[in-house]
C-alpha cells in the first residue's frame, strides 16, 4: 500500500504551499494509487524562489570551499539515514523495481560526496606576465543563481549531477523536477532542508515545465539553466534562456555494435543492461543494436536466453522484480506505436511485443526483442525509451559506422569486437559524447566528463566530477602590477 503524503514548495528556507494554492494528485504507475498531492509553482513563486537565490549568492559563493563541501557532506548523510524512504518512494513513484531504487539513492550520496571533495580540489592558475614584475592571477568564481531542471527516469541521480557541482562551487540553485516524479524528488529536497543551507541557497518549486520551468529559464535572474530531458525541451530552452551558460543532456538512440569478432556471450549480457536497465528509460540505453550478419543468429538466441532470466517483470517492490512498470502512458504509447511499426515493416517479434496484463496499471510492458528490424524504422531511428532491443542487420565495421552516424543523436555508442584496433578506429569515427568498447551502453563513472556530441541532438557541455565545477564557473583575471 502506497504511503500518502504532501510535496510543497521549499524557497528561502521555509516550506511553503503554491500562490495560487494549487495541487495534482499523483498516482504511482506500479500500484495506480495515489501518492498524495504535490504542490503546483506558478510564475509568481518561480520568480520568489529566484529572488531568494539570488539574495543568498553573495555569500554563499563569498564562503570558503571547505564549508560548502561539509554542507554537502550533510546532504548526503541525510540521505544514507533516509535511504530505506527514498529508495520505496523512488520505486513507487517512478516504477523501477526496488534493487535499482536502492542503488540510485547510493549513487546519489557518490555523487554528493564526490562534488563536495571536487569543489575543494578546483584550482586556478597563475599564468606569466608580459610585464617584468608583474603578476596574473586567474580565479575561478561562481556566476550565480542557476536553474535545474530534470527528468523523471532518474530522479535522485539526474538533479545531483547538477546541483551538487553547482553548489559546491557557490552558485546558489532553483530546481524544478519532473511533475511524475515530484514526490520521491520532494523527499530529495527534504534532505537539502535537513542539512542546515543557509535560507536561498537551495530551492524546491514543483510545478508544470513551461510555467515553472520557463520562467526559471527565462529570468533575467538566472544566469544558468542546467537541463537533462528531451531534445525538443532542451532546444525550447536554449532559445528561451539565450546568452546564459547552458549544460544540456538530451537525447539519445545509442547503438550497441556487435562485430563478427565479438564475445557473443558478453554482448548478449552487456545488451540486456543497455535495453532494459529502467524498463529502457535512459538517455545511454541501448536504443538500437547493430549486430553483423555471421554472429546474429547466434545473439538473437543469447539474448533471449537471458531476457527470460534477467528481465522478469513484476511487482518492483519485490526483491525478484527485475524489471518494473513504464513510468507513464506517453511512453507506453510510444513503445506500442515503435513495435508495431517495426513488425508492419517486416521485423519479426522474438519476446514480448505487447503490454502486460494482469498488473494494477497498464504500463507494463515486457522486454520485448525485435529481430531483422529495417535500419530505417522508428524503433531504430527514434528514442523509443522503454525496454526494448531492436536488432538491425549489419555486414561490416564500416557498415555500423555509417548507421551509427546516420542518426541525429550523439550522445552514447558502444562496440564488441575481439580487436581493440576496430574498437579504438569505431570510437574515433562514430559521432558520440562517450564511447564504450566490448561494455554495455548503459555504463558511465560519475567523475568522468558525459554529454553530448558537438552538432548532434544530444545537448551540450558535461557532467561529471570537475567538469560540470569548470562549467559552472568562470575564469575572473586579476593583474597585480610591478609598482
Amino acid at each position: 500500500m502506497a504511503t500518502t503524503t504532501m510535496t510543497r514548495l521549499f524557497v528561502g528556507g521555509e516550506w511553503q504551499d503554491a500562490e495560487a494554492g494549487t495541487t495534482v494528485e499523483a498516482t504511482s504507475p506500479a500500484t495506480g494509487e495515489s501518492l498524495g498531492h504535490v504542490a503546483q509553482a506558478g510564475r509568481e513563486d518561480a520568480r520568489r524562489a529566484i529572488a531568494a537565490a539570488k539574495a543568498a549568492f553573495p555569500a554563499w559563493g563569498a564562503g570558503t570551499a571547505f564549508e560548502r563541501a561539509d554542507a554537502l557532506r550533510r546532504v548526503a548523510a541525510a540521505c544514507e539515514r533516509r535511504r530505506d524512504e527514498l529508495a520505496r518512494a523512488c520505486t513507487l513513484d517512478q516504477g523501477k523495481p526496488i534493487a535499482e531504487s536502492y542503488d540510485e539513492v547510493d549513487e546519489l550520496v557518490a555523487m554528493l560526496r564526490g562534488a563536495a571533495e571536487d569543489g575543494v580540489r578546483l584550482e586556478g592558475a597563475i599564468p606569466p606576465s608580459m610585464t617584468p614584475g608583474a603578476h596574473v592571477l586567474l580565479m575561478r568564481r561562481p556566476k550565480g543563481p542557476v536553474a535545474v531542471i530534470t527528468p523523471w527516469n532518474w530522479p535522485y541521480t539526474m538533479p545531483a549531477e547538477i546541483v551538487a557541482p553547482a553548489l559546491a562551487v557557490g552558485n546558489t540553485v532553483v530546481w524544478t523536477p519532473a511533475p511524475s516524479t515530484s514526490v520521491c524528488s520532494g523527499l530529495l529536497a527534504e534532505c537539502f532542508a535537513e542539512a542546515d543551507l543557509p535560507p536561498g541557497v537551495f530551492n524546491f518549486v514543483p510545478g508544470e515545465g513551461p510555467v515553472a520551468g520557463d520562467e526559471l529559464v527565462a529570468h533575467p535572474d538566472t544566469v544558468a539553466v542546467g537541463f537533462i530531458g528531451s531534445t525538443a525541451t532542451g532546444r525550447r530552452i536554449a532559445q528561451r534562456a539565450a546568452g546564459k551558460t547552458l549544460l544540456l543532456e538530451m537525447g539519445g538512440n545509442g547503438p550497441l555494435v556487435v562485430l563478427e569478432d565479438a564475445d557473443v556471450g558478453a554482448a548478449a549480457d552487456a545488451a540486456i543492461t543497455a535495453c532494459f536497465l529502467c524498463a529502457g528509460q535512459s538517455c545511454t540505453a541501448g536504443e538500437r543494436l547493430l549486430v553483423h550478419e555471421g554472429v546474429r543468429r547466434d545473439f538473437v538466441a543469447a539474448l533471449a536466453e537471458r531476457a527470460v532470466r534477467q528481465s522478469q517483470l513484476g511487482d518492483p517492490l519485490l526483491e525478484a522484480t527485475q524489471m518494473g512498470p513504464l513510468n507513464n502512458e506517453p511512453v507506453a504509447a510510444k513503445m506500442d506505436a515503435h513495435v508495431e511499426d517495426a513488425v508492419m515493416r517486416g521485423a519479426s517479434v522474438v519476446a514480448g511485443g505487447e503490454r502486460a496484463g494482469g498488473f494494477p496499471t497498464d504500463l507494463y510492458w515486457p522486454a520485448t526483442i525485435l529481430d531483422g528490424v529495417p535500419a530505417d524504422a522508428r524503433a531504430a531511428t527514434e528514442e523509443t525509451f522503454g525496454p526494448i532491443a531492436p536488432i538491425v542487420a549489419i555486414a561490416s565495421l564500416e557498415e555500423a559506422i555509417e548507421q551509427a552516424n546516420a542518426s541525429p543523436y550523439g550522445l552514447m555508442a558502444a562496440v564488441f569486437t575481439g580487436d581493440l584496433r576496430k574498437g579504438l578506429r569505431f570510437a574515433g569515427e562514430v559521432h558520440a559524447g562517450l564511447v564504450n568498447i566490448n561494455e554495455t551502453t548503459n555504463y558511465w563513472e560519475n567523475h568522468l566528463p558525459f554529454g553530448g556530441r558537438a552538432g548532434t541532438d544530444s545537448g551540450s557541455g558535461r557532467v561529471g566530477g570537475r567538469h560540470s565545477l569548470e562549467l559552472l564557473t568562470e575564469l575572473q583575471t586579476v593583474v597585480i602590477g610591478p609598482r
